[in-house]
Formats: structure tokens, C-alpha cells, sequence
């Protein structure tokens, strides 16, 4: 079974199967289990990230949902339930996609009387606190829609920092955030090897002083740090080969000191790791969910090399540099020497953090500009991922009701998944690792543009690859006629079918919804390419000319890298704003009013297997087995009685 039925508001559970991990050694099995325990020590990181208030609500509504005196059904409670259960997915009380604060269907009433009927030893209470106390200080944080209302503000012209519920920040003013990490930065300008300033810390105002509060071991979030740090020695102890090893031992020397100089020699070492098939990702690493994108949320995953699909992400790599020289960007921003660029199609193992349980398809990493160029990136595509959302969706008749005839559709049915497939390694593999910054060039300089014109970069370059008769040549696509099956779903999406995640009368805020907005909005309203055709009171996509969609793609590819490498932050801004947030209205209630019909969800995410250790004789561990049976209830409250670090 490779999906559950079970749904909740606009979110749809799937399962991941672990294909072939029976064939692993148990050497391998036992670092897979080790670097998991790791990964789901996190838990608790993201959540208070995502919002100062979110662990204590999570706990108080645990308690309620576990309590048996309480009756189980009422509406209220069902309503409850369905919070709750948003919150776990959110890793918080606000979208883990839209970032706007959960409505609850339930009263503040309801919550305060079963608050009170409750064990008050078992609530979330600080020293001498009432009930009553809890509810004054939670109450407004989750039924007033004025306090908090954004996890994280994007909006032009607002400080982006006291507009955001994130717990990135604390006492200071986007302003003040802003000239003190410059400040940081001045001084250490002509170093070639900069570190990632603000990446692992909570900046605060105290008594008038501006100062980092570091995540580490012994500083903020240190219990669930010095957890992470025990299950990565184990990990380490069993590790594939000593460069593996080697690794680990400086990811525990980073969480230990919080040093990011020493996170950056972790980087360099973990790039240039390939002989291992297990890998991870375990720390502090992407900035989305700060809205000056610096502060990075913890995530984690546990994965191995799929050697089938590998094959396919190494034909890319390979041409690395071909594909670098043969960009349509103006050559002083190509790469001269592409270097290190691995790229693997894994298989999860274990989803973590702000991987779960909503997870990215692909990931490149390390982010940091000057590690690309100098040491190269590696990238994956999880192939047991996108393998669970190409079943959940076939014959879901999402297609049949957006796609504009029976020849496109047979486009899609036949070239889809693969196309799919290639432009997200694309993406990872290529995209994000090509061109580089001028000389001088700040790579913060675009603020809160940043993340959305590097997803655009990524994304157009895949675009504009994947129509390349050099993909035909390495046998990655069977003919010059898959590649419209990904033009069209992908303009198809960006105009119109992405808008079924955005709630009536709001903006487009997240970065990759916006950077698919910004190409097919740009492309839209250039040398009519691209149409929107009304057929029975419906609106379609129609595209006229695929080989001039492919330069359209090309030009604002150009542009895109040019913004980018010069650090032109108005011209981001004026291209993001133009092109990448308003919603036509009218459209977009056309589409959600299809798309209802179809009774889908939305938004998928992940139940994660659980891995149970067999012991022989003599205690120790001999087998890792695996099921994948438990419920996403069960699985949820499991991990916050037994990963609980925080509260």
C-alpha cells in the first residue's frame, strides 16, 4: 500500500516504502536506525521555531485529545481533533504552506472548560501557573486572528520581522537585524571563506543590547542538541567508510560549539563524501521560514543511494560543465570550472524537522555561494517520494478537468512522470549549482527576494534544459516531444492550478509558489505565447509555440542570473512584486470551484515507517525490521512522549 486514506482539512496522509532496504548490510542498517533517532530528535526544534507559543499548545491539546473523561464525540472535540492534528503537520499552529494562522472550528469556551477538567499536573503549566493563567496567555495567540496572524510576512514595505510570528527574532526591528548582520559581515569582507551569518542563532534585544543567542549543545535548544549528538556518535561508530566518519565527528563538533566556521569545514567534508549509499541531512540548513532569509530551520533526513535512478542523475552530473557553458546567460556570470557537482536519486529513510511531514522531492545543498563554486554541491532526487505522489494522483481526474484537450492530456499521460522526474533533477542537480556571483557581491544582497529568485533560477534552467536535444542524446527523454508535457503542466500550474493552495483574497507569499507564478506570469504577458482560453464557461491554458516558450524561458533565465550575480535587489523587487503575488480574483475562484468538485486534498505529506531493532543473545542489535502500519495519531503523540526535549 503506498497511500493512506486517511485526510484531514486540505491534507492527504501517504506512505513511503524503503525499496531495498532488506538488501543493506546490517552495518548499514544499524547507521540507517542510529542517524534516524537522530533526525526525529529534532522534532521539537522546528516546532518552537515555527512560533514561540507552539510547543505549549501542542502539549495542552495532546492532553485534552488524550484525556478519557473527556467526551470523544462531540463537535467540538472533532473540531479539536482536526486542530490539532493540522498542528502536528505544521510542526505549529500556522500553514505549513501559507503560513497563515489556523482557524479553530471550536470555541474558546469549549477549550476552557476542558481545560479545566483536565490533571493539571499533566498540562504544559510553568512554576505556580494556573489554568486560568495558561488560558489569559494562549487564548489570544490562538482565537484572536489580529496576534501573530503570519508565520512569516513577505509583504512589501512592513518590517518583516515584527509583522512574523516566527521565533527567529526577539526584541528587534527588521532595521536593527539588518545593520548588525552587515556590521558582522564588514568585518570579515575579504574573507573568500565566509561563514553563513545568523544560520544557527535567535537574535535578541536585552536591556537595550543586541546579541545572538546560539543554538548548541549547551546553549539554546541544547536538550534536543546533546539527544541529536548522542545517536550521531553511534552513528558514527558504524559508519561506512572513515571520510563518513569524519563527517559525523564535525557535525558533532558543530552542535557542540555552535561554531558555523566549523559548519562550514562540516560542508566541505560532507560534499565530498560519495562512497557511502547512506547519507543525511541533520542541522540547521534552509532559510525559508525567515522572512530576511538568514535563520535556518532544523531539518533532517536519512536516506540511500536508489542505484537504479542513480543512473539518471549521473548521466546529468556528468555534463555538469556542458551544461554550465551552454546556458543562455551572459558568460562573465557562468561558472568557468564547474567542480563537485554528485547527484544521486536516494530513497528516504526517515523524515525529520521541516522535512516532515510535508518533504521537498529533491534538495542541493550546501546553500552557502562560495561552497558551490569552490567545493561543488550534491544533490538528490528522492525517488521513493515522488513515487508515492505519482500513485496518489493517478486517476485522481485532476488532470481530465484542467487540461485543455485530449491531445495534451495524452502528452502528459505519456511523458508526465518522467518529465517530472527530470525537471526536479534538473533543478537540484544543475540549477541551483550553476552560474555564479560577481566579485563583491553580497549573497544576502536580494533580502527577502532571495529565496524566491533562486527557485526561479533552478526552476528556469531545468525549463530551458529539458527541451535540449543533449537530454535526448543521453537517452533521459525518449523524443523531442516529451518535453512540452512539462511546459504545459508547469504553466498550467503557475497561472492557474496553484492557486487551489492559496485561501480566497489572499497573496502568493511562499517561495516557490511565487517563483512559479513569477515565469508563467512573465511568460504569459510576452508575444502571446501563452493563452487563457475560455471553452464552456472554463478556463484553460494554450500554448502556441512551444520552441518560443523554450527562449521566452531563456530570456528571463538571462535576467533571472543577471539579478542574481550583479545583486540587483530593485530589480528583484520590481520582478517579484509585478509578476509573483497579486491573484486575479475572479480565476481563482473559478478554480477553487473545480477543483472542489474533485473532493482531492491539496497538500500531501508522510507517515514515517518505524523502524524497530531485533536483538540477538548477547543484546545486541542483529536486524533492523520495519512497518508501516502505525496511524498518523499514533505516530504524532509517539514522537512527542518519546522525542520530547523542549517542554
Amino acid at each position: 500500500m503506498n497511500y493512506s486514506d486517511e485526510r484531514f482539512a486540505d491534507i492527504q496522509l501517504l506512505r513511503y516504502r524503503l525499496n531495498g532496504f532488506e538488501q543493506l548490510s546490517l552495518l548499514q542498517k544499524k547507521l540507517v536506525y542510529y542517524l534516524s533517532q537522530a533526525t526525529l530528535y529534532g522534532r521539537d526544534i522546528t516546532f518552537d521555531q515555527f512560533g514561540k507559543y507552539n510547543l505549549r499548545i501542542r502539549k495542552m491539546l495532546e492532553v485534552i485529545y488524550t484525556d478519557k473523561t473527556i467526551p470523544h464525540d462531540t463537535e467540538d472535540f472533532a473540531a479539536l481533533e482536526e486542530y490539532l492534528k493540522r498542528v502536528w503537520f505544521s510542526n505549529g499552529i500556522y500553514h505549513h504552506y501559507g503560513c497563515e494562522k489556523f482557524k479553530p472550528a471550536f470555541s474558546e469556551h469549549y477549550l476552557r472548560t476542558v481545560l479545566q477538567q483536565v490533571d493539571p499536573c499533566r498540562l504544559p503549566l510553568r512554576n505556580g501557573e494556573t489554568v486560568d493563567q495558561l488560558c489569559e496567555e494562549l487564548f489570544p495567540v490562538i482565537f484572536d486572528d489580529s496576534v501573530l496572524p503570519k508565520r512569516v510576512n513577505k509583504a512589501d514595505g512592513e518590517d518583516l520581522i515584527q509583522t512574523s510570528a516566527c521565533n527567529f527574532y526577539d526584541g528587534v526591528t527588521q532595521q536593527e537585524a539588518e545593520r548588525f548582520y552587515a556590521e558582522q559581515k564588514k568585518a570579515d569582507a575579504h574573507n573568500p571563506a565566509s561563514v553563513s551569518y545568523g544560520l544557527n542563532s535567535t537574535l535578541v534585544k536585552r536591556n537595550g543590547v543586541i546579541k545572538e543567542e546560539v543554538w548548541s549543545a549547551y546553549g539554546r535548544y541544547g536538550n534536543a542538541i546533546r539527544h541529536i549528538i548522542y545517536w550521531l556518535e553511534k552513528a558514527a561508530g558504524v559508519a561506512e567508510n572513515e571520510h563518513q566518519q569524519r563527517v559525523i565527528r564535525l557535525l558533532i563538533q558543530y552542535y557542540e560549539t555552535g561554531d558555523l566556521r566549523i559548519f562550514n569545514d562540516y560542508c566541505i567534508e560532507w560534499v565530498s563524501e560519495h562512497e557511502g549509499r547512506i547519507d543525511f541531512v541533520n542541522g540547521f540548513i534552509e532559510v525559508y521560514g525567515d522572512p530576511l532569509g538568514l535563520k535556518g530551520s532544523w531539518e533532517g533526513i536519512v536516506e540511500y543511494k536508489d542505484l537504479e535512478a542513480t543512473k539518471r542523475t549521473q548521466a546529468i552530473s556528468r555534463n555538469a560543465q556542458w551544461f554550465e557553458d551552454h546556458s543562455p546567460v551572459d558568460p562573465r556570470f557562468r561558472k568557468p570550472q564547474v567542480k563537485g557537482v554528485v547527484a544521486n536519486a536516494i530513497c528516504a529513510a526517515m523524515l525529520g524537522g521541516d522535512e516532515y511531514p510535508s518533504t521537498a522531492i529533491g534538495i542541493n545543498l550546501p546553500n552557502a555561494d562560495w561552497l558551490r563554486a569552490q567545493h561543488g554541491s550534491k544533490s538528490i532526487t528522492i525517488s521513493n517520494i515522488t513515487d508515492a505522489y505519482n500513485k496518489a494522483a493517478h486517476g485522481s481526474g485532476f488532470k481530465e478537468e484542467f487540461v485543455i484537450d485530449e491531445s495534451v492530456l495524452s502528452l502528459i499521460e505519456k511523458y508526465g512522470d518522467v518529465c517530472d522526474n527530470l525537471h526536479t533533477d534538473l533543478h537540484e542537480c544543475l540549477g541551483h549549482g550553476s552560474g555564479q556571483l560577481l566579485s563583491g557581491v553580497d549573497p544576502d544582497a536580494l533580502k527577502a527576494y532571495g529565496n524566491t529568485i533562486e527557485e526561479a533560477r533552478a526552476d528556469l534552467f531545468g525549463l530551458y534544459y529539458i527541451a535540449d536535444q543533449k537530454l535526448i542524446d543521453l537517452g533521459l527523454v525518449p523524443d523531442a516531444e516529451a518535453y512540452k508535457s512539462q511546459y504545459y503542466t508547469y504553466i498550467m500550474n503557475g497561472l492557474m492550478t496553484q492557486l487551489i493552495r492559496i485561501q480566497p483574497g489572499h497573496q502568493i507569499e511562499e517561495a516557490h509558489m511565487r517563483n512559479r507564478a513569477l515565469i508563467a506570469h512573465w511568460c504569459y504577458q510576452q508575444d502571446d505565447v501563452i493563452q487563457l482560453v475560455k471553452r464552456n464557461g472554463k478556463t484553460y491554458v494554450s500554448i502556441s509555440d512551444y520552441a518560443a516558450l523554450r527562449q521566452l524561458f531563456a530570456r528571463l533565465l538571462a535576467e533571472i542570473q543577471r539579478i542574481k550575480s550583479e545583486g540587483d535587489y530593485e530589480a528583484a523587487r520590481q520582478l517579484v512584486e509585478q509578476y509573483a503575488v497579486k491573484v486575479d480574483a475572479e480565476l481563482h475562484q473559478e478554480v477553487l470551484s473545480r477543483y472542489k468538485q474533485l473532493n482531492l486534498a491539496p497538500y500531501k505529506g508522510f507517515i514515517n515507517p518505524v523502524m524497530l531493532p531485533v536483538m540477538d543473545a548477547n543484546g545486541e542489535i542483529c536486524d533492523i525490521q520495519l512497518n508501516y502500519s502505525e496511524s498518523y495519531a499514533h505516530q504524532m503523540l509517539r514522537y512527542s512522549s518519546e522525542y520530547a526535549t523542549l517542554i
